[in-house]
């Protein structure tokens, strides 16, 4: 997997200050995506055990609330694969940080046996995120007025209660 930006210090894509993985490969190609560079899986630099004791270290300060990881496509297959170990990782050394990451697909397409983004590593890579906000992004539904997202038909989705009650339940905090 290549990344294409970590930046140390967002407040943007997510509650508090965060990390933020941008992660490079995508094949939803957006309308009007804010990144179009990323959906090339070679753009960017490899993601190695450098990077993510790097991406650790940046996590450990009080005043990070948590990790976010977007793209790209983050729920890419390849890409799954590559940061399940990672997010396993941040989420035992920081177990009170949160975890978000966007999706251009649908918990709904993510979940769906025989989907492109479905795959073996998908659901246990969901139970380690503590915030998913799903959906491409649609520039006839942009709306700057939504936290955390670009447009309406995004969704902030709680996927521990999402998980446990087996229907999805909105973020709303």
């Amino acid at each position: 997997m290549n990344y294409g930006n970590i930046k140390s210090c967002d407040i943007a894509n997510g509650v508090g200050v965060r990390v933020s993985l941008f992660v490079s490969g995508c094949t939803n190609h957006c309308e009007h995506c804010f990144q179009p560079e990323t959906w090339d899986f070679n753009y960017g630099k490899p993601f190695t055990e450098d990077t993510e004791k790097s991406i650790l270290k940046l996590l450990a300060p009080d005043y990070i609330c948590g990790l976010t990881i977007l793209g790209g496509e983050p729920f890419e297959p390849s890409n799954q694969r590559a940061l399940l170990p990672f997010v396993a990782k941040v989420h035992e050394c920081y177990p009170d940080k949160t975890i978000w990451a966007y999706s251009g697909f649908t918990l709904e397409e993510l979940l769906m046996d025989g989907s492109h983004s479905n795959c073996e590593v998908t659901l246990p890579l969901l139970s380690l995120i503590d915030v998913l906000v799903d959906g491409r992004f649609v520039e006839a539904k942009k709306n700057l007025s939504l936290r955390f997202r670009g447009s309406s038909n995004q969704r902030l989705i709680d996927m521990k209660a999402t998980l446990a009650s087996g229907q999805i339940v909105l973020w709303d905090k």
